[in-house]
C-alpha cells in the first residue's frame, strides 16, 4: 500500500476506537486498538498510547467492581449461608478478569513493547504490563497468584529502571511510582516499602517543581496529590485497617 492509504485506514481506525469509546463498546475498542498497533510499523503515538489506557482499564473495570461487590456480600455474616454460591460466582469473575488482563499484557508485549522508540514509551508499556498483573492478582489465590505478583513485580522493576532517564517530574514516572507503591502496599503487604517508593517520588518532583511548563505541571500535580494522599493514608494507619487507596 502507498503510505497515504495505509495513513487513511490507521486514521480510520482511530477513530473507530473512539467512537466504541464514546459508545461504551470496549472489547470492541480494545479490538480496533489491537489492529492500529499491529498495523503500525512504529510506536503509536502519545494521543493513540492514552486510548489504550481508556479501552484497556474500562474493558476490565466492570470485572473489578463486580468481583469487589460479591466480595463483599460474601463476607457479610447475614448472607453466610450462601458464601459457596458468592465463591463460585467470583471465581467466575476472576477468569473473565484473568482473560482480559492477558489479553491486553499479550497485546502490549507483542504490539507495542518491541516498537517503543524512546525510554518514556518503554516505561509506559512495562507499567502498563505491571499494572494488568496486578490486576490479575487482586482476585487470584494460590500458585496463581504467586505467579502473577512475581510478574507485576518484575515488569515495575523493569520500567523504574527505565524510568532512570526521565525527569523526576515526568508523568509516566510518577506514575509508576504511584501504581508500584500500591503494589507493594496491596500485595505485598509491605507499608514501609510502598511509603519508601512515594516518598522518593516526591521529594524528587518537588525539587523540580521550578522547571515544568504548564502541561508537564497540570500532568504532574494531578499524580502528585494521589501520592500524597496515599502517603497520608499509610503513615496514619497503626492498626493496619483496609483502606481505598488510589492508583492511575
Amino acid at each position: 500500500h502507498p503510505p497515504g492509504i495505509l495513513k487513511f485506514k490507521m486514521e480510520k481506525k482511530i477513530f473507530m476506537a473512539r467512537v466504541a469509546d464514546q459508545s461504551e463498546r470496549y472489547e470492541d475498542m480494545v479490538q480496533f486498538l489491537k489492529e492500529i498497533v499491529k498495523d503500525s510499523s512504529e510506536d503509536i503515538s502519545s494521543d493513540v498510547r492514552n486510548l489504550l489506557s481508556v479501552g484497556f482499564k474500562n474493558l476490565i473495570s466492570s470485572q473489578r467492581s463486580a468481583w469487589k461487590t460479591v466480595q463483599a456480600i460474601e463476607q457479610n455474616k447475614k448472607y453466610a449461608e450462601y458464601s459457596s454460591d458468592c465463591a463460585a460466582y467470583k471465581e467466575k469473575i476472576s477468569k473473565e478478569l484473568e482473560t482480559n488482563c492477558k489479553k491486553v499484557i499479550t497485546i502490549v508485549n507483542e504490539h507495542c513493547l518491541p516498537k517503543a522508540g524512546d525510554d518514556e514509551a518503554k516505561v509506559f508499556y512495562l507499567k502498563m504490563i505491571g499494572d494488568y498483573y496486578r490486576y490479575t492478582a487482586e482476585t487470584a489465590t494460590g500458585d496463581k497468584l504467586a505467579e502473577v505478583t512475581e510478574n507485576a513485580s518484575k515488569y515495575y522493576q523493569k520500567a523504574t529502571e527505565a524510568a532512570a532517564s526521565l525527569k523526576p517530574y515526568n508523568s509516566n514516572k510518577l506514575g509508576l511510582a504511584l501504581n508500584y507503591s500500591v503494589f507493594y502496599y496491596e500485595l505485598k503487604n509491605d507499608s514501609a516499602k510502598a511509603c519508601t517508593i512515594a516518598e522518593e517520588a516526591l521529594n524528587g518532583a518537588r525539587d523540580e517543581i521550578d522547571n515544568m511548563d504548564n502541561e508537564e505541571a497540570r500532568d504532574a500535580l494531578s499524580i502528585i496529590e494521589l501520592l500524597k494522599e496515599n502517603l497520608d493514608l499509610w503513615k496514619e494507619e497503626e492498626g493496619g485497617e483496609d483502606n481505598a487507596v488510589e492508583d492511575l
